[in-house]
């Protein structure tokens, strides 16, 4: 089985979160795309980052009626700060018969040579990259990166989502209705919960 990881803080999670990752499950030879909500870091201080398990409960909610979908809280219990190799290494050691990929934006292809032993990630597992509107070239959002025509990397062509949790989160706080952009289990536990109020 092939798992597509999708890391994020997941704050909340939104139609656009939910959109590419069933495009993935759906168009791509991935088997299901599991949702990695990564954890408060703590050192950080960020007071609109709701707690770990309130985001995996969104995240749960969002997710129960698609079956390729599915939670994961599998960085919660690593040690902080955590590097996605690593958060790697203990899947492929948990789930031996699963090939694990990762799930990423365009805009974090290009700063991905600075992550924690990229090349270690590039030699065992493949990357999907989906599109994202580039703020410097809005019209070729292919923009050039080291990585181009790497065989362990596929460019998908999920659309595009101009969504993000951060507008949510200050759309809610100045009083407007978002209930259109979030899955419907998230907006109503949002909104029992009187989060980023």
């Amino acid at each position: 089985m092939k798992i597509g990881l999708y890391f994020g803080s997941f704050n909340p999670i939104h139609i656009g979160h939910l959109v590419i990752a069933n495009h993935l499950a759906e168009y791509s030879d991935l088997d299901q795309v599991w949702f990695v909500v990564t954890p408060h870091n703590p050192f950080k201080k960020k007071s609109s980052l709701l707690d770990n398990y309130q985001r995996l409960e969104m995240v749960y909610r969002a997710t129960k009626d698609y079956t390729k979908l599915k939670p994961s809280d599998i960085e919660f219990n690593l040690s902080q700060p955590n590097y996605t190799v690593n958060t790697l290494a203990y899947l492929q050691e948990k789930y031996p018969y699963y090939e694990f990929a990762l799930i990423m934006g365009e805009d974090n292809l290009k700063s991905f040579h600075k992550w924690k032993n990229h090349d270690v990630i590039l030699e065992n597992h493949h990357i999907y990259v989906y599109p994202r509107i580039s703020k410097h070239n809005p019209d070729n959002h292919q923009d050039k990166t080291q990585f181009d025509g790497h065989k362990k990397i596929h460019l998908v062509n999920a659309p595009i989502m101009q969504l993000s949790s951060t507008f949510i989160r200050k759309s809610i706080k100045a009083g407007k209705n978002v209930q259109p952009m979030l899955p419907q289990h998230v907006w109503e536990y949002l909104d029992e919960m009187n989060f980023y109020k």
